[in-house]
Parts: structure tokens; sequence; C-alpha cells
């Protein structure tokens, strides 16, 4: 009985839990942003979000156990990932290649039959893409794998937005129809939330890889610090960082909530753009001429890895209460604001 339960850990590890549940809280924020936004939040979301959790977990971590089974040559190379269930041993390769694709593929039904077609599309497509696009052809090929490959990380929202919209289909009368309907789900909130996903991925990624990649060179596998160095990294950190502060300005006018000439319009927009300035101030602030700490920790981007996070954590958070009205928009700002006061204050001492 304990042999099995472990067997069940280690193919559960192989999901990658831990990310996985991150990225199903954005598709969850999604959810209750739509319904609330139709006036229509209640039991039904709740049924919704379970669906989303269930299905957008098999997909992802479908998707993570095959790229595990993928990258089982260098994954016994570096520190970080030796212990893996697949290089240690735990669980063969050909059985995590199998669990991968069979869950995967459950989950893409589990769209299909408990949601919608679009739905099952997004969710399928998140799934190719992360395994055929980012993990086989690109991780290996160019530094700018994280940039691409961050497509896939960022469609939870798009699919938790087609699973709140009722029975969407794809028409396929041609290939422009196709397109049509997979992409107008019926608001810019949910490609608002991809796009800030995909634009905060790069520079959130690379403050950790300005002083962790190393064993990524080794193993061949390129990254931009080691690849076009530290300046370059930055430089590209600090265009992302201004393509998010251009984001946001467009925020307001997604959250269909809000009305342009009521004053939430206004604590919303400033609540928004003041977030994504902030984060780009930490970027800014990244000093790649700092002397490393005993473990080759560089403390300037090390502070703006940790504040990428909370960053994009509380603009799902302001995003959420603001779908719920005025009052939702200022509890959004109050909660922004704490958070990103005692922040500074615990790094200025």
């Amino acid at each position: 009985m304990i042999q099995i339960l472990h067997s069940i850990k280690d193919y559960f590890s192989l999901t990658k839990p831990r990310v996985v549940v991150l990225l199903q809280i954005t598709a969850i924020c999604s959810v209750i942003i739509h319904d609330s936004m139709e006036g229509d939040f209640g039991f039904d979301s709740i049924q919704t979000m379970v669906v989303v959790l269930i299905g957008g977990y098999l997909t992802a971590g479908g998707a993570n156990a095959i790229n595990m089974w993928y990258d089982r040559d260098i994954d016994p190379k570096m520190l970080r990932t030796s212990d893996r269930a697949i290089p240690s041993g735990r669980v063969e390769a050909g059985s995590a290649l199998f669990f991968g694709i069979l869950i995967s593929i459950l989950g893409v039904w589990w769209f299909y039959e408990m949601s919608n077609e679009v739905a099952a599309f997004w969710s399928a497509f998140s799934v190719l893409f992360y395994v055929l696009i980012y993990s086989i052809w690109l991780k290996r090929r160019t530094p700018q794998n994280i940039v691409i490959g961050g497509i896939a990380g960022s469609t939870p929202p798009v699919i938790g937005w087609s699973a709140s919209s009722g029975d969407l289909f794809i028409s396929t009368d041609s290939m422009a129809s196709v397109l049509e309907s997979v992409i107008e789900i019926g608001s810019l909130m949910p490609w608002f939330m991809f796009f800030l996903i995909f634009l905060w991925t790069p520079p959130h990624f690379w403050a950790l890889a300005l002083y962790r990649s190393e064993e990524y060179a080794e193993v061949g596998v390129p990254m931009l610090p080691n690849v076009k160095g530290p300046e370059r990294t930055l430089l590209e950190m600090k265009v992302y960082s201004i393509l998010l502060v251009l984001l946001s300005l467009a925020a307001p006018t997604t959250l269909e909530a809000i009305k342009i000439e009521d004053w939430s319009y206004h604590v919303l927009s400033w609540t928004i753009l003041g977030l994504g300035l902030w984060y780009a101030s930490t970027v800014w602030r990244i000093d790649i001429s700092e002397e490393p700490d005993e473990t080759g920790r560089i403390s300037s981007a090390a502070t703006s890895f940790f504040v990428s996070m909370l960053y994009l954590a509380l603009m799902f958070v302001v995003l959420v209460t603001g779908s719920f009205g005025k009052f939702g928009v200022v509890i959004g700002a109050i909660t922004a604001t704490v958070f990103v006061t005692r922040t500074e204050l615990k790094s200025t001492t």
C-alpha cells in the first residue's frame, strides 16, 4: 500500500503541481471576472470553476509530464532537476510519456464534454504549443524560448473565460470563421489577461536567470544571460516592463463593469498604472555590476523576481475586485497600496 502511495506521489510530481495550480488560479480569476461582469456570479460560477480547475490541471499537468519525458537527458545533469521522478528512476520514461498524453487527452475531452468547443480548443492548443513548439522545438534552439513559450502559459484566462461563456462552438465554414470563433469570445478582458501574463513572463524569468542560468548553459539550453550577456538581458527586461506599463493603460477599458464617466474608473486606472510603474521600477533598479552573495544571488535581481510575482497577483486581485463594481475598485486599490507600501518599507530596512 505504501509503495502504491509513493508511486501515485511520483506520478503526481510529473505534473508540477505548484506551477499548475498557479496557472489555474488565473483561469479561476477569469471565471469570476466574467460572471461578475455579467451580473451572474453564483453557484453556477462555482461549478464552472471546478470544471476549469479539473480540466486545466489535467491538460497543463499532462503537458508538464511530457516535457519531463523529453528533458530526461538533461534533467539528471542539473542540480535543480536531478531528483525528479524520471532521472531518479522512480518513474520509467515511457510510463511518464503515456501518463502525460493520457491526462492531456482526458483534460481536452473534459472541457469538450463539460464546457464547450472553444474551451476545449484552447486547452488543446496550450498542450500542443507547450510540448511541440516550446519543449521540442524552441527550448534548446533560441534564447527567446521563454518568450514564445510563454504563449502556452498565458492561455488559462482565455480557457476560463471561454468555459464561462456558455455554448461556444467553432464554425468550420472557412479558416477565417474558425479563427473568428476561437478569438472573438465576447470581451477584450480575457485577451488583456493573456497579454498581461505573456509580457510579464520574460522579465519575471530573466530576473532569476541573471544569476541562475549556468546549469542550463552546461546542458545546452540557451538562456539570454548566457548567450547575449547580462546587459542585453536587462535591456530586454526593461523593454518588457515598459510594455507592461503601456498595457496597463488599456485595462480599465476592458473591465466593462466600470464606466469611463465614473470616479471608480479613474481609481482603477491609477491603481493598475501604479502597479505597472512599481514593478517596472524594480526592473530598472537591477544592478548587474552588484557583487553576488555567497550563493551567487544578485540582491536587486532577486527583489525584482519576488516583486514580479506579487505584481501579477495584485493585478489579478484588482481586476477581480474591480469586476464587482465601485466598492470592489476601492478594495482593490487599498489592497494594492498596502502590499506595495509594505514591500517597499521592507526593502529599505
